[in-house]
């Protein structure tokens, strides 16, 4: 039987939990309709701690584990908040309120040419503030699921057409997710 190790293709089906106190909240689900599905050891995205307690499974397998917040998608970082002109948010002189409002994914392209995406905080009538934390930056993860396939990578699988989230729409089945992403994918 396949184990999941470096260059297989791995499909899973598994619910994420954020634990406060004992309490724990679903945020995201991948199921078996529509799984989270990458290469083994190839995808960038992927928590390595996550990948560590998925290795070695099988299929029909099944998995719970905890992750820190370290281990997880990290600490939250208070420099990761940061204020903008809302004259930025302006087409043809009229601010942006569309696609620009509290809580919405905004992305942004960093001075070396990066797509990164920050959720918008707060906006006052003269600025927007965006956090640029993962979401579950700082949160103790529970991770519940059931391993559905393991088998060989193709040759396609293993050298994708895009190779990230820069213009992928969140919705394109990039391995990994794309959260916050915008545009489409090649």
């Amino acid at each position: 039987m396949e184990t999941i190790k470096f260059g297989k293709y791995v499909s899973l089906a598994y619910e994420i939990f954020v634990v406060d106190g004992g309490k724990e909240t679903s945020v995201f689900k991948f199921s078996q309709s529509k799984p989270d599905s990458f290469v083994y050891g190839m995808d960038q995205t992927m928590i390595d701690a996550f990948m560590k307690h998925i290795e070695g499974k099988a299929q029909g397998d099944t998995f719970d584990f905890t992750l820190t917040p370290e281990e997880a998608f990290g600490d939250r970082k208070q420099e990761l908040v940061m204020t903008f002109d809302k004259k930025m948010f302006e087409h043809d002189g009229e601010f942006d309120s569309d696609n620009v409002y509290e809580g919405a994914a905004v992305p942004m392209r960093t001075e070396q040419g990066m797509i990164v995406t920050g959720r918008v905080t707060a906006i006052t009538a003269t600025e927007v503030t965006l956090d640029f934390n993962h979401p579950l930056a700082g949160e103790t993860i529970h991770y519940v699921g059931q391993v559905l396939l393991v088998r060989d990578a193709t040759p396609s699988e293993l050298n994708p057409k895009h190779g990230g989230c820069e213009g992928c729409s969140g919705s394109c089945g990039h391995e990994g997710g794309c959260d916050g992403c915008s545009g489409s994918c090649d």
